[in-house]
């Protein structure tokens, strides 16, 4: 596979790391509108060819597939051009700024028959993955109640940088500069590590969203500080679960943790993500009695960049893929309009409703 990495920023580099690490996959090529930061990326990683433009590399051509990395309000357009020309793409999260754009993205690269793929992360968390098998198997009997979180903390620790001073950061805070907030930026990954744990999906959601107040006038230099910090939800899930989701950035000492509980009739499962590592527990049989967890062992399972390049050589769509990310994006606009009209949204009558860009949102398509 050779690969056009688009956008040469932090989760690049994460990215081109594992892609280099796949028997096959040749990284050919690098774009960036800033010249100093494509010049220090590319040379990390000995790329020779490096464009200003997603216009010059594709004029080039010399790709079959491309990675993009760019910011979320940038990946509607240039997956756009990359599907027009033919290439395989493997697309960060959020997919796209809304349900509409990423609809279009979604039927776009289906109609062209490009492998799409979105880079929800934390399906490389082999517990998630376990999890998911056991409930499907039946293990934990009916599901009845799911509690999912995404806790950070880099609103009160420098341990990733200044949010302050750093635009890598600033800019997750600012509507006006392609951001929905931690809703739209971390609200995606446990929306879908709740859903596809559960092995489930949203039906119904009612959300509430905060901004807090993190700079005199709510603003620093460029950036108005105005897209939101913390939300939570209360979900319905599709197989008659009930769920609580939630995330924020204010999260003191929890430096990036996601948590997973699925409570049914024969047991539960606890699933925990943390930097340093992952761990999966159930309560089951006799234990239920005594509520005492047990450490369940999980083997190692392929990541979405292995299965991306899998896919682009036998030409087998794998998961997740745009249709996915583009029904997460629907839960996320929803809960936006919930937040503001204070009411509870039913995702499969969601044609009735308008999404925060004005734009109708088409119904869902449920996908397990």
């Amino acid at each position: 596979m050779r690969l056009l990495v688009l956008g040469t920023g932090v989760m690049a580099k994460n990215q081109v790391a594992n892609f280099l690490a796949i028997d096959g996959v040749e990284v050919v090529g690098a774009v960036d509108t800033d010249l100093v930061r494509l010049a220090e990326f590319a040379d990390h990683f000995h790329i020779e060819k490096r464009f200003q433009t997603l216009e010059e590399a594709i004029a080039w051509g010399e790709f079959d597939s491309a990675t993009n990395v760019t910011p979320d309000r940038i990946h509607h357009a240039t997956s756009l051009a990359l599907i027009a020309a033919g290439k395989h793409v493997f697309c960060e999260k959020p997919l796209a700024e809304n349900y509409a754009d990423a609809l279009e993205m979604t039927e776009t690269a289906e109609a062209a028959g490009v492998v799409n793929m979105v880079n929800l992360t934390y399906r490389n968390v082999a517990p998630l993955q376990r999890a998911r098998e056991m409930v499907l198997a039946g293990e934990l009997g009916t599901i009845r109640h799911v509690e999912a979180s995404y806790l950070q903390s880099w609103l009160v620790s420098r341990a990733w940088g200044d949010w302050r001073t750093e635009s890598r950061w600033l800019w997750r805070l600012s509507t006006g500069h392609g951001s929905n907030g931690v809703l739209g930026d971390v609200g995606i990954h446990i929306l879908d590590f709740a859903a596809y744990g559960a092995a489930t999906d949203i039906d119904h959601v009612f959300a509430r969203l905060k901004t807090f107040n993190k700079a005199p006038g709510g603003q620093i230099g460029e950036y108005l500080l105005d897209a939101n910090d913390s939300f939570t939800m209360s979900v319905d899930f599709t197989n008659g679960a009930l769920g609580v989701i939630h995330a924020t950035r204010w999260a003191t000492g929890h430096l990036n943790e996601l948590k997973l509980r699925i409570y049914g009739e024969k047991g539960s499962l606890e699933v925990i993500h943390r930097p340093d590592g992952s761990d999966l527990r159930g309560c089951f049989g006799e234990d239920i009695e005594t509520a005492i967890w047990r450490d369940i062992e999980v083997p190692a399972v392929l990541t979405n960049y292995q299965r991306f390049a899998e896919a682009v050589r036998t030409g087998k769509q794998d998961d997740p893929t745009f249709r996915h990310a583009a029904n997460l994006q629907k839960v996320i606009d929803l809960a936006i309009v919930s937040e503001k009209e204070r009411r509870e949204l039913n995702l499969l009558e969601a044609s009735e409703q308008d999404s925060p860009a004005d734009k109708r949102i088409p119904p869902l398509t449920v996908v397990v």
